[in-house]
């Protein structure tokens, strides 16, 4: 998993509440176990019209946002299934940081297993970063997980909150794999101990 320090982009405005895993990641996508790919799927609903083109009103296909690496989302961002699809999707698109009120539960601690970082903040806090995110190509924000900082275009800075061990995972690129891999001597030597003990196991 690529490691999470600092990350400086175009912030993505989503003023929208309680947005869903399906609108995220359309079940149709789910067919695929595979992390990439998945991208070209991401708000599928909202930025594809029924014949299949582009939506120029949603926000990712607007020239300004096409490459945003965060998004700043309404309230209770990631709802509804608990499909890890859905942080995949996000992920492959290119958005590396997830800035909102509230999360559901399941998608929150997807995003951190996934190298995701979700920053929750107060609702004074989202709307001040909102209005940053919504001035198109000069919408650049600076999150520093090391010293839990967002910092907007004009050099205001809000600190938000994470629990140690989730930080010190992305800091250190440790999905689940890698925290086990960690211990991969003291296993070994376990190992070797079990076997000597009970060798007809």
């Amino acid at each position: 998993m690529e490691k999470f320090t600092t990350l400086t982009g175009v912030a993505a405005p989503l003023p929208i509440v309680n947005v869903d895993t399906d609108m995220i990641i359309p079940k149709d996508y789910l067919k695929t176990i595979k992390r990439t790919g998945l991208g070209t799927g991401l708000f599928a609903e909202m930025r594809y019209n029924e014949d299949g083109s582009e939506n120029p009103d949603f926000v990712l296909n607007k020239p300004a946002y096409r490459n945003a690496k965060i998004l700043v989302a309404g309230d209770n961002f990631g709802c509804g299934s608990s499909r890890e699809h859905a942080p995949w999707a996000l992920l492959d698109f290119g958005i590396r940081c997830v800035i909102s009120t509230s999360f559901a539960d399941i998608f929150y601690n997807n995003c951190f297993k996934n190298g995701i970082l979700p920053i929750t903040v107060s609702p004074e806090d989202l709307e001040k970063l909102m209005d940053d995110a919504e001035r198109g190509a000069n919408a650049t924000l600076t999150v520093d997980l090391e010293h839990q900082e967002i910092r907007g275009p004009d050099g205001g800075v809000i600190s938000f909150e994470i629990d140690a061990f989730k930080r010190h995972c992305l800091l250190n690129g440790l999905d689940d794999i890698g925290l086990t891999l960690e211990k991969a001597p003291a296993i070994e030597t376990f190992e070797q101990k079990y076997a000597g003990s009970r060798p007809w196991a």
